[in-house]
């Protein structure tokens, strides 16, 4: 069934690239709306659904824009979404940017699950894949293929001493997702600071909200949270970005030394490809373990 919250509920962070402090307000919505964001900042409320066609930049974040109005880093917010199964919901961002919480996605899923998560007993749409779709740039590739189960698996290569080859794979549950996923961070490098400055972004990270590495190691005085934190949250990532197709997809995911850009491309390959999937009866989606 298709879910919502029980109640409005609002928090306050510091957004990831901008700097600013934003208030974030989630209200409850009726079956179908899908998540739609609200920039109430702006004259007349204008409203941005997360939907692909309104993806409008995919650099070091996920942006999406109707007309004049954006929102960015959108991805890591709609990943706890997913996690939790919650499609319907409005939320009301006083700024051009969702903030950056503690540079994952946990901190949105204490927040929904304190607001309660709402039965709106309408079913919801599934699709299951049939055909294997493939996106590929230089190095770099994400594919789905069919599979009988919500499955993600992930591959990077940094040359770097702390991250250098991992890889996960992860079967989709939304227990799997809170203990495995939501708590994974950003992270980052501290000579790309300079520049990443200069063009307007990063200006509101701190060792607070991403994992900040020098040359040789960490610089946040906690350490890591997973020894492999970092692919886990490319896969927290390709979450997010891929819920903007607007139905879970029954198939495997993988990606490899990929970001938001081949992640966009792939879910709108996924949805252009028509043949390449069909939407599942109820029977399925209990099998799969997604009800």
């Amino acid at each position: 069934m298709q879910q919502t919250i029980n109640c409005d509920i609002e928090f306050t962070g510091i957004a990831l690239h901008s700097g600013r402090k934003v208030t974030v307000k989630l209200i409850p919505a009726p079956p179908n709306t899908g998540i739609i964001f609200r920039r109430v900042d702006l004259f007349g409320k204008p409203e941005i659904p997360a939907t692909l066609e309104n993806v409008i930049n995919t650099t070091m974040c996920t942006e999406l824009g109707v007309g004049k109005a954006k929102i960015k880093t959108v991805e890591h917010f709609l990943s706890a979404a997913f996690g939790l199964g919650v499609d319907n919901l409005i939320v009301e961002v006083d700024g051009c940017e969702m903030p950056a919480m503690d540079g994952s996605s946990f901190p949105f899923v204490k927040i929904l699950l304190k607001a309660g998560i709402k039965d709106l007993k309408y079913p919801k749409k599934i699709i299951k894949l049939l055909k294997k779709i493939e996106i590929k740039k230089e190095d770099k590739k994400v594919i789905f293929n069919p599979s009988d189960r919500i499955k993600f698996s992930f591959f990077i290569d940094y040359n770097h001493p702390m991250i250098g080859k991992q890889d996960f794979d992860f079967e989709f549950t939304t227990e799997n997702y809170i203990s495995e996923i939501s708590q994974a961070r950003t992270f980052g490098f501290l000579e790309e600071v300079e520049f990443l400055k200069k063009n307007n972004l990063a200006l509101g990270g701190s060792l607070e909200n991403a994992i900040v590495l020098d040359k040789q190691g960490i610089l946040n005085p906690e350490g890591l949270r997973f020894k492999d934190e970092f692919v886990r949250h490319k896969i927290l990532d390709a979450i997010g970005d891929l819920s903007l197709i607007g139905f879970p997809i029954i198939g495997h995911f993988y990606g490899e030394k990929s970001g938001h850009e081949l992640n966009n491309l792939l879910a709108k390959k996924i949805l252009e490809n028509k043949e390449s999937w069909e939407f599942v009866e109820e029977d399925v989606v209990e099998k799969c373990a997604i009800a």
